[in-house]
């Protein structure tokens, strides 16, 4: 249940500010797994949809199962009208979907609160016959001098900060051993992130392990992030450079 817990209070500054994925991703997925309405997308981990709502937009079918109310319902309220969605009330390694019922699965931003084990089970159990699963994450390029001094404000000011996504996703013995004789393709995507001082604020507040608004150090960690957007900004925008990793293969 800790994991569930997490975002918490969250929702709606996640549903914001997070970003979603690039389009070359999206299509990318749909050109190689054949994905249309009669296709069945179980997105495990769905947050507030935003992965969802990027498969959705090209017409293809998707069960977004997220074990967190708050997540969960902002993912219902904004794609509930469409018919192709659906939203699941189960986790990753008990996801309530029938055996052999999905075409792929994908997980964007979630894979590190995952049990890797059971979720393998998992969807060896949802998965219709060598299907496969795609593991998805926003990574900030942690060399560029804007990165370092949000990591050294992370550090500073929430100390349940271990690293983004935990750490998880430079871990390349997960992916060996969660995929299938260590076999998976990776892919990675230019993805440059543009933010006014709400956003950017709002960017990094969105963390799991950013301090909340009846935390100590809230109004600190507020004023150092704006003090941080002033210093790169040009004409009121900052841009963090992100890239996005994909690694997709049979479980």
């Amino acid at each position: 249940m800790e994991n569930i817990d997490k975002f918490n209070g969250k929702a709606e500054t996640y549903e914001k500010f997070r970003p979603s994925y690039p389009e070359e991703l999206i299509k990318d997925l749909i050109a190689e797994h054949s994905l249309d309405q009669h296709k069945v997308v179980a997105d495990i981990g769905s947050g507030t949809g935003m992965m969802a709502k990027a498969l959705l937009d090209h017409h293809v079918k998707v069960i977004a199962v997220e074990p967190n109310d708050d997540m969960r319902r902002i993912a219902e309220e904004r794609l509930h009208s469409n018919p192709l969605f659906t939203a699941v009330n189960g986790t990753a390694e008990q996801t309530t979907l029938k055996s052999n019922s999905v075409d792929l699965i994908t997980v964007a931003q979630a894979f590190h609160w995952f049990d890797p084990e059971q979720f393998k089970k998992e969807c060896q159990r949802i998965l219709k016959p060598n299907r496969k699963v795609i593991l998805v994450w926003n990574r900030r390029v942690t060399e560029n001098q804007l990165i370092q001094e949000t990591i050294t404000l992370y550090k500073k000011y929430c100390p349940n900060f271990h690293g983004f996504s935990e750490g998880i996703e430079q871990n390349s013995d997960i992916y060996l051993t969660f995929f299938r004789n260590g076999n998976y393709q990776f892919k990675s995507y230019d993805h440059p992130l543009y933010y006014n001082i709400e956003g950017f604020i709002g960017r990094h507040l969105s963390a799991s392990y950013a301090p909340k608004p009846d935390d100590q150090h809230f109004h600190e960690f507020i004023e150092a992030f704006s003090e941080l957007f002033h210093k790169y900004s040009k004409d009121g925008i900052i841009m963090m450079p992100h890239v996005t990793h994909s690694y997709s293969g049979n479980v």
